[in-house]
């Protein structure tokens, strides 16, 4: 459990909506308030009479892009009520040109305040009408991917969660990352399907390999796919030296099915 600490506060804040063109779909940008800040994110979910399940979206490094608005409305497509959170509600998205400045965004941000976050995410989209409170997943994609793990061994009301090419090992921890995904994971609180490529050049298989051993070894439900000839962000369909169609494909199906099951 992550304890988001005795101020927390998911309460409502909607902005103006917009009813979408397309077909049965209504997307709104939302704001929602944790210890005071008010932290905003991209909603999107078919109109329908009955409490729907819920996916939260994490986006990469960069920030909550159009692609990642995107996959919120391919989640809702699938009648799921996608809520894809903005990380950086607080200082806007990083302007990053290198992996160098990539590498020292990523350790400097507070993995407790992210996951204090998405817990206030959790809580809000549990208030929702339009939701059913107990089926509440979480999708992330290359940083992400690492918040959504960390959050399914760290924070409550999550009932599965789905990792796309999420980095598993840190450096080294400290204060402001007192625990790497892969060291957290015997903590899993609910059900795990990750997509890796085995030309990803940031996550050694090792890694994915040793990710596999301790959930195994503490009786964990979970799922890995290994893509070959695939790298990292196999599954963005913005950056053509990345993309790769077969392997994202069979992982949206996949992720689809997976969160259909868990979820209902």
């Amino acid at each position: 459990m992550f304890d988001e600490g005795p101020e927390g506060d998911s309460r409502l804040s909607k902005r103006e909506g917009s009813v979408m063109g397309e077909g049965n779909l209504r997307s709104e940008e939302l704001t929602f308030v944790r210890e005071g800040d008010y932290l905003k994110g991209f909603a999107c979910w078919p109109l329908r009479h009955e409490r729907l399940p819920a996916v939260i979206v994490i986006h990469d490094v960069h920030g909550l892009s159009e692609h990642y608005r995107d996959i919120a409305r391919r989640f809702a497509s699938e009648g799921f009520f996608a809520f894809a959170a903005d990380l950086y509600s607080r200082e806007g998205a990083p302007r990053l040109h290198s992996p160098e400045e990539v590498r020292e965004w990523l350790e400097k941000l507070d993995d407790r305040r992210v996951l204090g976050d998405l817990q206030a995410a959790v809580r809000f989209l549990g208030s929702r009408l339009e939701v059913r409170g107990s089926s509440i997943g979480v999708v992330g994609f290359c940083m992400g991917g690492q918040y959504a793990l960390l959050a399914a061994c760290r924070i409550e009301g999550l009932a599965a969660c789905v990792s796309f090419y999420g980095m598993l090992r840190y450096n080294r921890t400290r204060e402001q990352k007192p625990v790497s995904p892969l060291d957290a994971a015997p903590d899993l609180t609910c059900p795990f399907l990750g997509f890796f490529g085995e030309e990803d050049a940031l996550i050694p298989i090792s890694d994915v390999r040793e990710l596999e051993s301790r959930l195994t070894q503490h009786g964990k439900n979970f799922s890995i796919k290994v893509y070959r000839k695939a790298g990292h962000a196999f599954f963005n369909d913005t950056r053509p030296d990345a993309y790769r169609s077969d392997a994202a494909k069979d992982a949206w199906r996949r992720c689809v099915e997976f969160f259909h099951t868990h979820l209902g």
